[in-house]
């Protein structure tokens, strides 16, 4: 597993679970799962209402071998329920610390939480903290007035959406890009598109892995989510390849500059 180094010297691996639409006993096996195949990095929130289940599954493993990150959203808008929501998602994670807590995405209260996160930051309840789908403007006026940088900001991000522009000002100011569904939740027919395939036959690799490993290679982390044995391994077996330049100019030209989610 290769690992980024946070603007605070936090190591987190570049490639983890996300769990969003997880739930019950089939959260638990997949996290336990996810685990005992290489996963150390879990991506939950409160919004997705799965964080006991992710909790049930990772206490039985060493919790410092383990990178969590949950996120806070529309009931936390204010300094006070922050606060509070903060003690709820340690309590459903059955752990002492996140590793990274992030603001789920722009609420107009955002700095009052960003205030309860940063002092959760001080007390030792949380490692990380930063920011989710906050686009060009947003993040600059959150970056004028937040007292600690944002350590990442997890947005869309694809091969049809790669938001390289985003990305060049968030490494400007010392904010690491972070991918949620880095398969466009198969959109534009995703695992046929031609060219990965292409690609993907040169190296042995399918097209989800060169998907993968092409936003990695670009200094963006992934989370992508998967319930299926055999495709949480493919996920996680993309550190044995590279592409080459050639390689990702022909995938940046997949770029339409088009989000496929309406978040922006």
């Amino acid at each position: 597993m290769d690992f980024v180094k946070l603007n605070n010297r936090i190591e987190m691996p570049v490639l983890g679970l996300g769990t969003y639409m997880l739930k019950g006993t089939q959260c638990e096996r997949c996290v336990s799962e996810a685990i005992n195949i290489g996963y150390t990095l879990f991506d939950t929130a409160q919004m997705y209402d799965n964080e006991k289940y992710v909790g049930n599954a990772i206490k039985h493993y060493n919790r410092k071998d383990l990178f969590l990150t949950t996120k806070l959203y529309s009931p936390s808008t204010s300094y006070e329920r922050a606060k509070s929501h903060i003690e709820k998602s340690l309590n459903n994670l059955q752990t002492d610390y996140i590793d990274l807590l992030l603001i789920h995405e722009p609420y107009s209260q955002s700095l009052e939480m960003y205030k309860a996160m940063t002092e959760g930051v001080n007390e030792g309840k949380i490692r990380a903290i930063g920011i989710s789908n906050f686009n060009k403007n947003q993040y600059l006026n959150f970056i004028k007035s937040c007292s600690i940088i944002p350590a990442i900001n997890q947005v869309e991000c694809h091969i049809f959406y790669r938001q390289e522009g985003l990305q060049k000002l968030l490494d400007e100011n010392g904010t690491h890009m972070q991918a949620w569904s880095p398969f466009a939740c198969a959109k534009n027919n995703f695992f046929n598109n031609p060219l990965l395939k292409e690609i993907g036959e040169k190296y042995g690799k399918t097209t989800g892995q060169v998907g993968l490993k092409y936003l990695v290679q670009t200094g963006v982390s992934v989370i992508p989510k998967s319930s299926k044995t055999e495709r949480l391994k493919e996920n996680i077996n993309i550190f044995d390849f590279n592409l080459t330049n050639e390689d990702i100019e022909k995938i940046k030209l997949l770029d339409n500059g088009k989000t496929l989610f309406g978040w922006y």
